[in-house]
């Protein structure tokens, strides 16, 4: 169906040039899933926009290749001729969904506008085109919200509106661009799920573009491995699992998370008990109990697992713990300190020993603020060491975190995600805290980044003898850390257990649900 040879892109800034995409082939097949796997900036989207002429011109330049779909080269037509296979023969389906859709349109509009403009049916029958649709990719009760706007959908229900959008005019080949990467391993689940199904019935070709091998463990037929914009190796999946040649495929592989943390039973006291703590937000009718009634302790020492979706009230326990916001009923003691009924001024103190890593560096950290100056601030604040001897402080830290001393003097947005994180967790660790709140530290990272980041962050914690709640949505990452795990759903706390009798014989339907839908579960062991 489509046959890609020899294409390489680039982007020529007033920094330079950059070669994104490095003399790339590969084929997809009709009917058939075809993943291309590789890390931030290895140059699998870029590869994939430029056969629809999405690569922005300037800075972006198609420099060589031909991409033959049905005997016809994409990128030797014109933006006229591409418009007319864009959406109907070609359909994408992007990442983020809400920067994607149009916050001004309903989700009908939407759905009905290039089915309108490609066949030029009435807008009756792009209606009940839209509905059926709805439908087919698992949107509840369409009738009631075909009007509804973007963020009056959950994430999930948003990219099976995309997923809709692009299957409207039954196209011929399907580009998703990470469909999976922000949403919960749930709804990760049931939308591979809806992929795969549909490119049984409607025999369709997918391209599926992830970072994660494991995601597509299950769904892809074939897999093309991209490194710094040149593909190092490609075959069929059983090919790419049981035998990877490339160094790089044996990286990614080695990154998914597939063990668990070697832990005896503890006989340590509690540094932290959490008694009948509700968090409630709103009034009367429009009361949401975003924690109800929850108690848990945690152990001296201890990392403690905290699961859950999005909305079940995992991050509203974590900020409730360190009274970033107020507990509505309930106790949190910790070593003995009341900490809900401390004023101002003994809560600040208590702030030194209790720290918070947050999901996103990026809006978390200071973009006004240095390296230097972000990790300065909490030693300086707290009077750990004096300006006399910051900078060794400073840079005794980055050392710890794994950052170069040279970039003490750079600002949030010239680093990475992943060096971005090591600056969060090097601001926690300032203090010398006792106890921490990881809160989906790594839920935004590739897999290679992920695996390190929880690797240091386990060094660390023996290091400096850290008490940890670890909060994520990810089972399968949680079991690489943690000693315990608490699975909340709703608000409550539904199953508690140690985390390799979680994994081996979890008691709760909901925890079972959660173990189901971690992506790859072939790749793991000890699952029951």
């Amino acid at each position: 169906m489509l046959q890609v040879e020899n294409l390489s892109v680039s982007f020529h800034t007033r920094m330079g040039s950059t070669q994104a995409v490095d003399n790339v082939s590969f084929g997809v097949e009709s009917g058939k899933i075809t993943a291309i796997i590789g890390e931030s900036g290895s140059g699998k989207s870029v590869a994939c926009y430029s056969l629809l002429g999405l690569v922005p011109c300037p800075p972006g330049r198609i420099d060589s290749g031909t991409a033959l779909f049905e005997g016809t080269d994409l990128l030797a037509l014109s933006e006229h001729e591409l418009r007319a296979i864009r959406g109907r023969d070609i359909a994408m389906v992007f990442q983020d969904p809400m920067t994607c859709l149009n916050p001004y349109m309903t989700i009908g509009k939407q759905l009905m506008e290039p089915l309108m403009y490609h066949q030029g049916v009435s807008t009756a029958q792009a209606r009940t085109r839209a509905l059926e649709l709805m439908q087919e990719v698992g949107i509840r009760d369409p009738e009631s919200t075909f009007d509804n706007f973007p963020h009056q959908f959950s994430g999930g229900m948003r990219q099976r509106v995309m997923i809709a959008m692009a299957l409207i005019n039954q196209p011929k080949l399907l580009i998703a661009d990470e469909p999976t990467t922000a949403l919960d391993v749930t709804i990760q689940a049931q939308i591979l799920q809806l992929l795969a199904d549909l490119q049984t019935r409607h025999d369709i070709g997918i391209i599926f573009i992830s970072h994660d091998l494991s995601v597509v463990a299950d769904i892809a037929d074939d897999i093309i491995v991209m490194e710094k914009g040149r593909v190092v190796e490609s075959g069929n999946r059983d090919a790419i699992f049981e035998t990877p040649s490339h160094p790089y495929t044996q990286k990614l592989l080695a990154a998914i998370p597939t063990g668990h943390k070697d832990s005896a039973a503890s006989t340590a006291d509690p540094l932290l008990r959490v008694n009948n703590l509700c968090t409630w937000f709103g009034e009367g009718d429009k009361t949401v109990k975003a924690v109800d009634d929850v108690s848990f302790n945690i152990l001296h020492g201890e990392v403690l697992g905290l699961v859950g979706e999005s909305g079940s009230g995992k991050s509203t326990i974590g900020r409730s713990l360190l009274r970033l916001v107020p507990a509505t009923s309930g106790t949190i003691t910790f070593d003995d300190i009341e900490v809900t009924q401390l004023s101002a001024r003994p809560m600040k103190d208590l702030r030194r020993r209790m720290q918070i890593i947050f999901q996103d560096p990026f809006a978390s950290l200071n973009p006004r603020m240095t390296v230097h100056d972000t990790l300065a601030e909490p030693l300086l604040l707290h009077g750990i060491v004096n300006r006399k001897n910051v900078s060794q402080a400073i840079l005794k830290l980055m050392d710890d975190v794994g950052l170069a001393r040279d970039v003490a003097r750079k600002y949030p947005h010239e680093f990475s995600g992943g060096q971005r994180q090591r600056i969060a967790i090097g601001r926690a660790l300032a203090t010398r805290p006792e106890f921490v709140v990881a809160d989906e530290p790594v839920s935004a990272l590739d897999v290679t980044i992920q695996a390190q980041i929880l690797q240091l962050m386990l060094e660390l914690g023996k290091e400096y003898g850290l008490t940890m709640l670890f909060i994520s949505h990810d089972l399968a990452v949680v079991r690489e850390v943690a000693d315990r795990i608490l699975v909340l759903y709703q608000g409550k706390i539904v199953e508690e257990a140690r985390s390799e009798a979680l994994f081996t014989d979890a008691k709760d339907a909901y925890t079972q649900r959660l173990l189901q839908a971690i992506p790859g579960r072939s790749l793991l062991t000890g699952i029951s």
